[in-house]
């Protein structure tokens, strides 16, 4: 087998942009389960809806409820737009979702967030159609040169992105009051409620928060591939895959872990075979669990219960 440096480091970048992708949808998932004990099961529609707001407003002529709507809105408004209607969105599902069963236990949560699921996706068929929606590009070309690479410019915004988000992230937690809080409500709610903290505001800033992640992810995704009902199905399960290769309920874990998959499937996916490439995540996964089940960050659920 020929090993390419050049071909290796446009393999490297490209892993890094979708493992990028998978590390904010994994932190999506950790935060809303270190801050209520549950996983959301509709963080992928975090990543999809959001996908199908923006390419109502940037394309020439879509199809809405099946009238042609002619919007083509400058594209930087239109994510900005986006991300303000999906804060909405987020403390709208922290209300229906979540809030009128906090006190009922973990599985009536779990299922309202599947219900939740289920909804967006028939919605959204509903309201866009079944057939694949392509979203412009921030970008006027498909690659750039550098040096001797050609790489997507796409990618590298992904990377930068994600790398701004994560530094934000621990900024927030580490120097904020409100990061502070939030740490304080994934550790112990009950004492956290009783030294002061909101803990009902806090954890509606975190699914807003999540929210937030998702809809930046499809945003930096959806124009290398496109916009469909079932895009960030398969990109939640690879960031829940990757929260868990982390070890769940690990910040540093989700990020480590995300990156690790993008990059490795990327590499598998060009030297074993682009056939098996979805199936790379969930062998990482198994291997991971099969030799530290706790995950490599090493956080074990029970320990946090």
């Amino acid at each position: 087998m020929h090993f390419d440096p050049v071909a290796n480091m446009q393999l490297l970048v490209s892993g890094l942009a979708f493992g990028s992708i998978y590390a904010l949808v994994a932190l999506g998932f950790v935060l809303i389960y270190n801050a209520v004990g549950v996983v959301n099961f509709a963080q992928g529609e975090f990543v999809m809806f959001p996908s199908y707001i923006a390419v109502t407003f940037l394309l020439p002529a879509i199809t809405v409820f099946g009238t042609v709507v002619h919007w083509q809105l400058p594209i930087v408004g239109v994510y900005l737009l986006v991300l303000v209607l999906m804060v909405g969105f987020g403390l709208l599902f922290n209300r229906i979702a979540y809030h009128p069963l906090r006190d009922r236990g973990w599985m009536p949560v779990v299922i309202s967030t599947i219900g939740v699921s289920i909804f967006l996706r028939n919605a959204a068929q509903m309201i866009w159609g079944s057939q694949p929606i392509v979203m412009p590009s921030l970008f006027a070309v498909d690659t750039i040169s550098v040096g001797p690479l050609h790489i997507r410019p796409q990618d590298l915004l992904i990377i930068g992105v994600t790398a701004v988000l994560i530094a934000f992230q621990f900024f927030l937690f580490e120097r904020t009051t409100l990061g502070k809080q939030m740490r304080a409500t994934a550790q112990d709610r009950a004492t956290a409620r009783l030294v002061g903290v909101r803990v009902g505001r806090i954890v509606a800033i975190t699914f807003v928060y999540s929210a937030l992640l998702g809809t930046i992810s499809g945003l930096l995704v959806a124009p290398l591939f496109t916009v469909t009902k079932e895009m960030g199905a398969l990109i939640a399960l690879k960031a829940f895959a990757a929260s868990i290769v982390g070890g769940f309920g690990s910040i540093p874990g989700a990020i480590v872990g995300g990156l690790a998959i993008g990059v490795i499937e990327t590499f598998g996916g060009f030297y074993i075979s682009s056939a098996y490439v979805d199936a790379i995540a969930f062998i990482i996964l198994i291997s991971v669990l099969l030799v530290r089940p706790q995950g490599l960050f090493g956080e074990r659920v029970a320990e946090k219960a």
